[in-house]
């Protein structure tokens, strides 16, 4: 299958929290070579700790992983991790961007801003990730998405260090699957394509 233009890029959302840098690298690194679906992550971080993040991921997977920039066009089987900070968006032209998004919230990149972005988005449906973490940030943008057509999966209670967002989720009814993270990779792939 050929994604030619930026337009058609799948897409790949990951929103995490607490524990989630361990539970973000456990699934980019569960995901198949070939992923032809362009990997979006929002982890709740200090804004010191964003490139130790992005080099700590690219150790853990064969997916090239840097911190997204503003105007970073989507490319197929590329990981981009929002910056500490900062709320990352889905332009109306398909590009990525920082906001100065003023909404009201705790945290900075927010998950719900990004999942928000992609489901008023025109790009074909793909799939989005909450993983563990403390409070309910990501839950209302993965059910926007699930209203949009993207396969949603939240992380189940057992693995989850934190079951707050995931279990947001679920209780919202966002979440197609809710899911050990040992699984997630494998059935976020199914929906996914690949050379």
């Amino acid at each position: 299958m050929e994604f030619s233009s930026y337009a058609q890029t799948p897409v790949l959302a990951i929103g995490a929290s607490t524990g989630g840098p361990a539970a973000v690298a456990e699934l980019l690194a569960g995901l198949p070579e070939g992923l032809r679906a362009a990997v979006l992550v929002v982890q709740h971080l200090d804004q010191s700790f964003s490139n130790n993040l992005a080099g700590w991921l690219a150790t853990q997977t064969r997916l090239p992983v840097a911190l997204a920039e503003n105007g970073d066009r989507l490319k197929p089987g590329r990981v981009y991790v929002a910056k500490g900070g900062e709320h990352l968006v889905l332009s109306a032209v398909n590009t990525l961007q920082y906001t100065t998004d003023t909404r009201k919230t705790s945290y900075r990149p927010s998950v719900d801003i990004l999942f928000e972005s992609l489901a008023a988005s025109r790009l074909k449906a793909g799939v989005a990730v909450l993983l563990t973490g403390m409070g309910d940030d990501g839950a209302r943008g993965l059910l926007a998405l699930r209203k949009a057509g993207w396969f949603t999966i939240a992380q189940d209670q057992g693995s989850s260090t934190v079951y707050g967002m995931p279990k947001a989720a679920r209780d919202l009814g966002a979440a197609d699957l809710v899911l050990p993270l040992s699984t997630i990779a494998a059935q976020a792939a199914k929906h996914l394509p690949t050379s």
